[in-house]
């Protein structure tokens, strides 16, 4: 099972919509894909369910966790990085078990010119402690709010082409 996740707790973002997108076109492509938007994190997740402590809430998304195969992370940039709510997700996890020799994708995004690059890259450094494995294929989308129109859809032809690559890559891995 794939799993796609909006990794910011913020409503209507445009990280939720690039998430459409890639659900859209993998769906296309015959692959189905669930999409875990980081908004729907319980809103005690701190208290409740770090540490071996587990909610009724968070059970739901530990489940799905455990039944994903393979990730695709789409990561905002946030302070020259990547959400802390991302960082909370996986803390909050089941480790080793949850991400143990799974693998990922990774897609940054940003309203900037370089498509939250480092975020990707720390990230990445999270991934491999975990033992996520890493699609080396990771795609920078920058100055979003030029790369969408008003349904949500890249439109930028370059755009395209590199997040079709990408998932073709994803789909093999």
């Amino acid at each position: 099972m794939t799993t796609i996740i909006a990794a910011t707790n913020r409503p209507n973002s445009n990280t939720l919509k690039i998430a459409n997108y890639y659900q859209a076109q993998l769906n296309l492509k015959g692959q189905e894909a669930n999409i875990l938007s980081l908004e729907h994190l319980p809103a005690d997740v701190l208290n409740t369910d770090m540490f071996g402590k587990r909610s009724t809430a968070f059970e739901k998304i530990q489940d799905l966790i455990n039944q994903t195969t393979k990730f695709l992370f789409i990561i905002p940039e946030y302070n020259g990085s990547f959400p802390c709510v991302l960082k909370v997700l996986i803390d909050a996890c089941d480790f080793p078990g949850s991400f143990y020799d799974k693998k990922a994708c990774l897609v940054g995004i940003s309203s900037g010119k370089y498509g939250n690059i480092r975020g990707v890259d720390h990230f990445t450094g999270v991934c491999h402690y975990i033992h996520l494995n890493v699609l080396p294929l990771r795609i920078h989308i920058p100055n979003i709010k030029q790369e969408l129109d008003a349904s949500g859809n890249l439109i930028q032809e370059d755009t395209i082409k590199f997040t079709n690559e990408q998932i073709d890559k994803f789909i093999r891995f």
